[in-house]
């Protein structure tokens, strides 16, 4: 079995886009964006190369000049639909399982508790004392999410 038919990110980015909408709120030839699965909090987004690739120096030109290009706009894509203060944009491809490059654009809203802030944030995603956003809600932000991206 190789590394790619293994991995989460491959699989998802060979399926079909409307099967699962929030995974798949925008793409182009080389990143696709999803809503996290298991996140606390609405428009946890999860930037993905299309391409199997375990380390960001491993990323070509091309895919390297659209990672700035969509962080920025995902960015923008996240204050607009959620009122976030800021977002946090992180990589660490880590977790077994989760070896595919894939950068985390959290939104982070405006009196969020310390000790959730910065990488504590983390604290919730699939956490099970954090419940996860309702399944509606999650369809519902990325379907607008998907309509703020198409528009930019």
């Amino acid at each position: 079995m190789s590394a790619e038919s293994a991995c989460l990110s491959c699989v998802q980015d060979a399926q079909d886009p409307t099967r699962h909408p929030e995974n798949w709120i925008a793409s182009d030839d080389h990143w696709r964006i999803s809503h996290a699965v298991g996140a606390a909090v609405a428009g946890w987004l999860v930037l993905v190369p299309r391409r199997h690739v375990v380390t960001i120096a491993d990323l070509t030109d091309e895919e390297a000049a659209a990672l700035g290009t969509w962080q920025v706009r995902v960015s923008r894509a996240l204050h607009a639909v959620t009122g976030c203060t800021k977002t946090y944009v992180v990589q660490f491809a880590e977790r077994p399982g989760f070896a595919h490059v894939h950068f985390h654009i959290v939104p982070r809203a405006d009196g969020l508790p310390e000790q959730f802030q910065g990488p504590r944030v983390f604290a919730l995603l699939g956490k099970p004392d954090q419940p996860a956003v309702a399944p509606a809600e999650v369809t519902r932000v990325s379907a607008t999410l998907h309509a703020q991206l198409s528009v930019g």
